[in-house]
């Protein structure tokens, strides 16, 4: 691939920006890794502001059709699409799609808000406490009945490994933060430990830089 068609990949080390680092590398396309440290405030930048207006990582731009694009679902969908791989066909197609919204609007947003009351913020609001670590909890639930005789959450049969399930990993990998135990949740526990002994999710965790190991159960 010329390096004018490459795919820029505007990211940082947290779950929304690793779900498309993981993914990148499961398709084995050139792509350059453009760091955006928001603990610098970085994702402010004007030039950013350009590609991202909502000053969210990550953002994409493929210089190969001149899409940027902002938002996880989003960048999945279209780089699913493009490449035909890590998305299910027929009916299944909107299963997939359902799990991806159900992670972006439910999964993401809620665990998020754990990380910041539980996490960094303990002992300010009980109630939030409370309230996050609740819906946490049934989530996981959500998910471990999904998984019950299933491999992923999407595809016939035990199903296929897609977009769906790269968007939920990397925020089940901050399990420790939210104070899950994943064994309380078998079927997320084998889950996670599948997509986290892939070659890419080694890979794609790493970027842009080293933070920490993958948490095992």
């Amino acid at each position: 691939m010329k390096a004018n068609q490459m795919i820029d990949l505007y990211t940082w080390t947290t779950p929304n920006g690793r779900k498309v680092s993981m993914l990148l590398e499961e398709l084995g396309v050139d792509y350059r890794v453009i760091p955006i440290d928001i603990s610098k405030g970085e994702q402010f930048a004007p030039d950013f502001l350009k590609i991202a207006p909502n000053n969210r990582i990550p953002a994409i731009v493929d210089h190969d059709t001149g899409m940027q694009l902002m938002e996880t679902g989003a960048i999945m969908m279209y780089l699913a699409d493009k490449y035909d791989r890590f998305q299910v066909k027929g009916p299944e197609y909107w299963r997939m799609v359902e799990w991806l919204m159900w992670q972006m609007g439910g999964l993401g947003p809620m665990l998020g808000q754990v990380h910041h009351f539980v996490k960094y913020n303990a002992g300010k609001s009980e109630y939030a406490e409370e309230r996050y670590s609740t819906e946490a909890r049934r989530l996981y639930k959500v998910l471990n009945t999904r998984l019950e005789g299933r491999d992923y959450v999407a595809g016939e049969g035990r199903g296929e490994y897609t977009i769906a399930d790269m968007s939920m990993f990397p925020w089940t990998a901050r399990h420790d933060w939210q104070q899950i135990n994943l064994n309380e949740y078998p079927n997320v526990r084998d889950w996670y430990v599948r997509i986290a002994e892939r070659p890419a999710t080694q890979a794609g965790y790493h970027i842009p830089k080293f933070a920490t190991e993958i948490p095992m159960p």
